[in-house]
């Protein structure tokens, strides 16, 4: 009797003890095998390396088609900025960057600079995902002000070269006459790097600059993170893991393509430039997938290294983007005179962003 009692006590005993140190993997929700030794069974890199290229090929046509559309778009009347529909298709463009930020970077920036691989010291003590993301977007800020301000000077010191040109040649054109008419009168055309000087004018050209600046660092925002989701999918050696990401990851890239292509559309670019930043976009994530199955042998996902550098590169990305979509595009949309005075096209505008913050967020189920 006494044996069995004892039997029954250690067992309880035991028991307990596994179930306290249970607790702290399940409530830390991350995997805390930090050793590349300990990879499941069901890791087939045959069967990896397939769905790695065909997330190559998808993940391009998505990123093509997504960035194409609203600059080949264009070309209808109905898809010019000029239009209504723009403004919505703009609000879901933004909507998709503003989630991706929020819903799909921040927390994995969270997730790996929280994981128990990294150490407590220091990363358990501060929150540096935060403090990054909040730097970034404040670096953000400087580079779209200084940039800003450069480019505005820059046109305004070449304006007032011209503008001296034009007086000079024109009082000694009309020399000895009484009525001596001035550039602005005339309104000559001097080509596309001048044009009509006027206020008009001035402010088409801040805002085509202001477009500009927008779509660059916007560009560099999505091209951060997409090099980082890349090489991760390129490292992972689980089709199981692979394979929702590789539908998740085409639809990611087709509506951040959109986002982007917006505003690349906007900032009327000249066709190699658009050209280049298109490509630029659309080749990110497969050439980011390919570096990953290079160096998937010896690329450590859970090490120390490669969560500080994933965890810092995703919060400086996820402050880059809110930034971005919520100053540069929604801030900038939702406050123009024209959507001011138009409670219909607000309302169009208000559905297509939750309708593009919606889809995102529907996708942070698999990515």
């Amino acid at each position: 009797m006494i044996t069995n009692h004892l039997c029954s006590s250690h067992k309880i005993i035991i028991l307990s003890s596994l179930f306290l140190l249970l607790i702290p993997s399940t409530v830390s929700g991350y995997n805390c095998t930090c050793s590349q030794n300990d990879q499941p069974n069901h890791h087939n890199k045959a069967d990896a390396l397939k769905f790695k290229l065909a997330a190559i090929a998808s993940v391009l046509g998505a990123g093509a088609v997504g960035v194409s559309l609203p600059i080949l778009g264009r070309r209808f009347k109905v898809l010019r900025p000029e239009n209504d529909i723009f403004f919505m298709i703009k609000a879901f463009a933004a909507g998709v960057i503003l989630a991706t930020g929020f819903i799909h970077i921040l927390p994995d920036a969270f997730r790996t600079l929280t994981s128990p691989c990294i150490g407590e010291n220091p990363w358990g003590k501060f929150p540096f995902t935060g403090f990054v993301s909040m730097m970034a977007a404040i670096g953000t800020l400087m580079v779209d002000t200084i940039a800003t301000s450069f480019y505005k000077n820059m046109h305004f010191n070449k304006s007032k070269q011209v503008n001296g040109v034009d007086e000079e040649a024109a009082d000694g054109e009309h020399a000895g006459h009484v009525h001596v008419h001035t550039h602005a009168t005339h309104g000559h055309a001097h080509g596309a790097g001048a044009g009509a000087v006027g206020p008009a004018h001035d402010t088409s050209l801040s805002d085509l600059v202001r477009q500009r600046i927008i779509s660059q660092v916007l560009e560099m925002g999505i091209v951060v993170h997409s090099v980082i989701i890349g090489i991760s999918l390129g490292a992972s050696q689980s089709s199981e893991t692979i394979k929702p990401l590789l539908a998740a990851l085409s639809f990611h890239q087709f509506f951040e393509g959109m986002g982007l292509g917006g505003c690349i559309s906007q900032a009327k670019f000249e066709s190699l430039t658009t050209t280049i930043m298109m490509l630029f976009f659309s080749l990110t994530t497969p050439i980011g997938i390919g570096v990953g199955i290079g160096i998937s042998s010896v690329y450590t996902e859970n090490s120390p290294k490669a969560l500080i550098v994933e965890g810092m590169f995703n919060s400086a990305s996820s402050g880059i983007l809110i930034y971005m979509a919520l100053v540069d595009l929604l801030a900038a949309d939702f406050m123009n005179p024209r959507m001011q005075t138009s409670v219909r096209l607000q309302l169009g505008a208000y559905i297509s962003l939750l309708l593009g913050v919606g889809c995102m967020s529907f996708l942070a189920k698999w990515a």
